[in-house]
């Protein structure tokens, strides 16, 4: 009993020092965003003495903050529509489909996961410039899908496992083809996978910096985290103003990530481990 009480004692002040440790940096983008430059040089560490909401209102202005919020939403919407949609698809057939020509495409689209960006970013812009997509938030979406199917699929594929082949014998015998059986029977039942691939890849979406930087060059398609790249001059930053534009990027995505946090481990664990 005892020893249990400890552990439990033990695990339970780990998890409060790696929370205080994750919360720390936030607590630092907060109260520096609300300070004057001379203020955060002088006493990063304090609270302010005089808060200084005004940094907020310049960053909003300064990053065309509606329209970069709008660009976001247009890309993280359209990429997570495709990536759901022929996922799902694609998890399904390759699930339910025997033999090695199936197991060889899924372990295609596995390996894939393996490979670096990096090592991909120059040949994928001269294609997207090819393939006149770049420069296009439309563009960046079809991407965005490219790139983040093969997870999905995987996820899919494993979750499609624990849903019982019955159910689809009995929608054929009711005259349901195989299109009708999964939107209508099989794909209501991949909701909870659907929701964890949604979210997890909308963090991944909003988040990114690297490939929107690559893709747009238009200032006014810049996507909201792109959009706060250019508060960094050569030879002046504003701090304040670049926290401020920070702690409004990530607003959005610490709130839906809190909200359905135990739906993400849920779908993950399901997903990775049914089947």
């Amino acid at each position: 009993m005892r020893l249990r009480r400890s552990s439990s004692l033990f695990i339970t002040l780990f998890l409060c020092v790696g929370a205080v440790i994750s919360f720390f940096p936030i607590y630092l983008a907060i109260i520096n965003s609300v300070k004057t430059q001379g203020e955060m040089f002088t006493s990063f560490m304090a609270f302010p003495t005089k808060l200084h909401f005004e940094n907020y209102s310049q960053a909003f202005d300064k990053i065309n903050l509606l329209n970069s919020t709008l660009n976001s939403v247009i890309v993280s919407l359209i990429g997570i529509g495709g990536i759901v949609f022929c996922a799902a698809l694609a998890g399904y057939k390759l699930s339910r489909t025997g033999g090695k020509l199936s197991g060889l495409i899924f372990f295609l689209f596995i390996a894939s996961m393996l490979v670096p960006f990096h090592s991909i970013m120059i040949p994928l812009t001269r294609m997207a410039k090819n393939l006149h997509v770049s420069g296009s938030t439309y563009g960046l979406a079809i991407i965005y899908i490219g790139l983040g199917v093969n997870m999905a699929i995987f996820l899919y594929h494993g979750f499609v496992k624990s849903i019982p082949r019955e159910l689809e014998e009995a929608a054929r015998i009711d005259g349901c083809g195989e299109f009708q059986t999964f939107f209508r029977i099989i794909f209501p039942l991949l909701l909870p996978i659907t929701v964890t691939i949604a979210i997890l890849d909308f963090l991944w979406i909003w988040n990114d910096f690297l490939l929107p930087l690559l893709m747009l060059t238009d200032s006014t398609k810049y996507t909201l985290i792109l959009s706060t790249n250019t508060l960094f001059g050569e030879y002046n930053k504003e701090w304040s103003l670049i926290l401020a534009a920070l702690v409004l990027t990530a607003l959005p995505v610490i709130l839906i990530y809190s909200f359905f946090q135990k739906f993400i481990m849920q779908g993950i664990a399901e997903g990775a481990i049914k089947g």
